[in-house]
C-alpha cells in the first residue's frame, strides 16, 4: 500500500500527543483525589464498576483520528479493477469480399446485423466510433454517444476494391486522438506502395504461431508504454488480408507506442464461396450479381487468397498493442465475440484510492466511542 499525499502522515503525531495528554490527566486526577476514611465506604455508595470501561471510548476516539490522519493521506493500492473503456472504434472492413456468401446472406449484412447489435448493447457513457475501409479508410463516424448516427452509418454502407487494413488503423488512431490528449496521432508512413497497389508482403512461414485464444504482449511483443495503455481500444473487423499501403505491422506499431490495443476480428471461413452483393451494398441501383471464380480472381503471385483472413498479421498485430485476437467463422460466433469483448478489454491494473474506506470506518469508531461514553456515564 502506498499514499499519494505522504506528508500528510505528519498528521498521526496528534495521535500519540492527546494519548499522552490523557495519561497525565489521569495521573493528574489521582494526585489531587479527596482521601476518605473508609475505602470500603466509598466502594458500597459507587456500586460495581469496571476500571477499563471508561477508557474505551477514548481509545474509539483516537482509533478514529488515527484512521482519519491515514485518510488525509490518500492510501492506495494496485489492483486489477474493471474499467469501461470510454471509448471504442470500430474499424470495419467494407471490401468486395465482404459480399462472399459462405456467411449467410453474406459477409457483410452479417457483420452490420452483429456490430448494429454490439453499438446498441453499450452503456450510455461509452463512446463509439466507426471507421470503415476498403481501397482506403474514412473515420465515418467520429466517437459519439449517439447511437442513431452510428446505426445510419452502418445501414448505409457500401463496398469497394481493396482492403487496407493498415490505413484503417491509423484512422482510428487518430480518432482517438482527437479525444485523447494523451494519444498522439499517427505518424506518416514511408510504405512502399502506400496508396497504391502493392500488397502487403506474406507472413514469414519461420514466425512462431500465436495462441489465438492468448493475450499479446508474450515473446516479441512490446513492453508497456510509458504512459500506460489507454482506456480507448480499436475493434478491427476484417475477413482478408492487406493489398495495398501501410502494412498492419507498421501501424499496429504505431499503436503499441501511444497505449491503443486493437483487437482484431477474422471473419469468415477459409473456403469462401461466390460473391453475392445486393443493390443497397454496391451503392447504386444495379442488380444483384454474383462471381462464382473466387479462386483465381483474388489470388497473389505467392498463392495467397485475399478472400481469406491474413491471421499471422492479425495475430501480430493483437500481440504487439497487447490485445486479443479473436476468430468468427459465422454470423453466430461473431455476435459472441463482441458480446465478450468488454470482459477483456475492462479489466486494467490501477491505483485504487481507499481514503474513503479509512474516512467511514473513523466516522463509525467516533460515533461509537461518543454512543459508548454517553451511555456508560448515564449508567454511572
Amino acid at each position: 500500500m502506498g499514499f499519494a499525499q505522504p506528508l500528510l502522515l505528519v498528521a498521526l503525531l496528534a495521535v500519540p500527543v492527546l494519548l499522552g495528554a490523557y495519561v497525565w490527566q489521569l495521573r493528574r486526577r489521582r494526585r489531587v483525589a479527596v482521601r476518605y476514611s473508609s475505602i470500603a465506604l466509598v466502594r458500597a455508595a459507587a456500586g460495581p464498576v469496571r476500571s477499563w470501561r471508561r477508557h474505551v471510548p477514548v481509545g474509539l476516539v483516537l482509533t478514529s483520528l488515527a484512521l482519519l490522519g491515514l485518510a488525509a493521506a490518500r492510501p492506495q493500492v494496485r489492483a486489477d479493477v474493471p474499467v469501461s473503456s470510454s471509448t471504442v472504434v470500430i474499424a470495419l472492413d467494407v471490401s468486395g469480399s465482404m459480399c462472399a456468401t459462405d456467411v449467410q446472406p453474406n459477409r457483410l449484412a452479417a457483420a452490420q446485423q452483429a456490430v448494429r447489435g454490439f453499438v446498441q448493447a453499450q452503456d450510455e457513457q461509452t463512446k463509439v466510433g466507426l471507421v470503415l475501409f476498403s481501397g482506403f479508410s474514412q473515420l465515418a463516424v467520429a466517437p459519439t454517444t449517439d447511437r442513431d448516427d452510428l446505426v445510419a452509418a452502418l445501414d448505409g454502407v457500401t463496398t469497394g476494391r481493396g482492403t487496407t487494413i493498415g490505413s484503417a488503423i491509423l484512422t482510428s488512431i487518430d480518432a482517438i486522438a482527437e479525444l485523447d490528449p494523451g494519444v498522439q496521432r499517427s505518424d506518416p508512413v514511408d510504405a512502399a506502395g502506400a496508396g497504391g497497389l502493392s500488397p502487403t508482403p506474406a507472413p514469414s512461414s519461420t514466425r512462431p504461431a500465436t495462441d489465438p485464444g492468448a493475450p499479446g504482449g508474450g515473446p516479441g511483443g512490446p513492453a508497456s508504454p510509458p504512459g500506460g495503455l489507454a482506456p480507448e481500444i480499436v475493434v478491427l473487423l476484417t475477413d482478408g488480408a492487406n493489398t495495398r499501403g501501410v502494412t498492419p505491422q507498421q501501424a499496429a506499431q504505431q499503436a503499441a507506442e501511444r497505449g491503443v490495443r486493437v483487437y482484431p476480428i477474422g471473419f469468415g471461413t477459409k473456403n469462401p464461396t461466390q460473391l453475392v452483393c445486393s443493390r443497397d451494398q454496391l451503392g447504386d441501383a444495379s442488380p444483384r450479381f454474383g462471381r462464382g471464380d473466387t479462386s483465381q480472381r483474388y489470388t497473389d503471385a505467392g498463392g495467397r487468397n485475399y478472400l481469406v483472413v491474413d491471421e499471422p498479421a492479425l495475430r501480430e498485430v493483437a500481440q504487439t498493442t497487447q490485445a486479443q485476437y479473436f476468430s468468427a467463422t459465422d454470423a453466430d460466433q461473431l455476435t459472441s465475440v463482441l458480446r465478450d469483448l468488454p470482459r477483456h478489454v475492462t479489466v486494467q491494473q490501477q491505483d485504487v484510492d481507499l481514503s474513503a474506506w479509512f474516512a467511514l470506518a473513523a466516522a463509525a469508531l467516533l460515533v461509537g466511542g461518543l454512543a459508548l461514553s454517553l451511555r456508560w456515564s448515564t449508567l454511572t
